[in-house]
């Protein structure tokens, strides 16, 4: 192996992240050359990690360069790290302490309107990420980060996962494609991620690939955390598997498409209107609702088109899409609200409701509104919408005692 390991990004942008070079040496001891606009406040608690992490791997002797742009603690320690582990072989591994508040789980049927997607090696995206409120975060593994630069990611989305506040939204991560993406799991599983995105899927086999490998590590490290799947279909062989995906294991809680491969899969432009991929976005809603988990769509690429955006959302919300992916803060709030029930939609439930439970009162299987007759299976999709209400916070529990008041009144 080389003497010489580096990690982390350098340049004018690179905010909240740092740059290391690791240099082993026969003599000498350790060495920290640290260059840090914050030197002068936190230069000795930075280059005491260094040698913290350094100890830990038995590094005796080496000089470290490091170029700081305001990292985290855990930043610099992950990229340490992985400088560390392209000049030593080692199993070991360094963790920064677990934040008890990142050691929920999530239920199956959580709400996933937006998933915000972010660079698992860039972590001045990830830090604020929280903040904006998406109902998940994605620490990308495949498509957003260089090939040469995949496994020094692993190690900041594993640290990311332990020290960094996620306020509450869903932990997910989009692990490579498989096989290689069987590796990202050694290093995600056991820190208490919600989701894995398996992307590319074309088959239940894969499913159960990445089950058996979770298996394992919970069996070696004795622990047991429920971890969901989300599978995403970007392959015209992926859309004809789709319901045998969906189907595939108990813990798969979604299904999403991936349209800008799709698209490229069939040889065509993804435009606007969306005709090119209708027939498999139909796919795999019709899918996941005969399968029972919810169906994602895929992300609005222009992030500076928020009326295109708002569009695109009314358009999924009416296939039957429960959610989607975004590439943007500005996109989570057009998409949460875009899905959530609006007051026109929960009044017109609350009327359907009431009316069918009524007519039932009296004996009747129909009851006719207005000029349309409605029945059980109305009724019961209206229900979804109730229910969707009341969980968001939208529509009191005792929603009837007040509806019927105010009818009676």
């Amino acid at each position: 192996m080389s003497k010489t390991g580096f990690a982390g990004n350098k340049g004018d942008k690179d905010r909240s992240d740092c740059f290391v070079e690791l240099e082993l040496a026969s003599s000498g001891g350790i060495r920290v050359a640290l260059k840090s606009k914050v030197k002068f406040l936190y230069g000795d608690s930075i280059e005491a990690l260094c040698n913290e992490v350094l100890a830990f791997f038995d590094v005796k002797h080496a000089v470290v360069t490091l170029e700081d742009k305001g990292a985290l603690p855990f930043v610099i320690a992950a990229r340490l790290e992985a400088a560390i582990k392209r000049v030593i072989r080692t199993e070991k591994e360094f963790l920064p302490a677990l934040l008890t508040e990142n050691q929920y789980e999530t239920a199956r049927d959580r709400h996933r309107f937006s998933r915000l997607y972010l660079p698992g090696n860039t972590p001045s995206l990830m830090i604020n990420a929280g903040v904006h409120k998406p109902d998940a975060v994605i620490l990308d593994l495949e498509d957003a980060v260089a090939i040469d630069r995949k496994s020094e990611a692993r190690f900041l989305v594993r640290n990311t996962l332990r020290a960094l506040d996620f306020m509450g939204a869903e932990r997910m991560v989009r692990i490579n494609q498989l096989p290689a993406g069987l590796n990202d799991l050694d290093y995600i599983i056991p820190h208490h991620v919600n989701v894995v995105l398996i992307p590319k899927c074309e088959n239940a086999h894969q499913i159960h690939e990445v089950n058996n490998h979770i298996l394992a590590i919970h069996n070696r490290l004795n622990v047991r955390s429920t971890v969901w799947l989300m599978p995403i279909v970007e392959s015209a062989l992926g859309i004809v598997n789709v319901f045998q995906i969906a189907g595939a294991a108990d813990n798969v809680v979604a299904v999403a498409i991936g349209l800008e491969d799709y698209t490229a899969d069939l040889g065509v432009s993804r435009t606007i209107e969306g005709t090119e991929s209708l027939f498999a976005r139909s796919m795999v809603v019709n899918a996941c609702k005969a399968a029972g988990v919810q169906p994602i769509d895929s992300v609005f690429s222009d992030v500076g088109d928020m009326e295109g955006l708002q569009k695109n959302v009314m358009q999924s919300k009416a296939l039957g899409f429960e959610g989607m992916g975004c590439i943007h803060p500005r996109q989570i709030k057009i998409i949460r609200d875009g899905f959530a029930p609006a007051d026109q939609e929960i009044n017109k439930a609350k009327r359907i409701v009431c009316a069918f439970d009524e007519a039932t009162r009296k004996g009747l299987g129909v009851v006719s509104l207005g000029t349309k007759m409605i029945d059980a299976p109305v009724v019961k999709r209206e229900q979804r919408t109730i229910d969707l209400a009341i969980s968001l916070g939208k529509l009191d529990t005792n929603w009837k005692d007040t509806f019927n008041a105010e009818v009676q009144a």
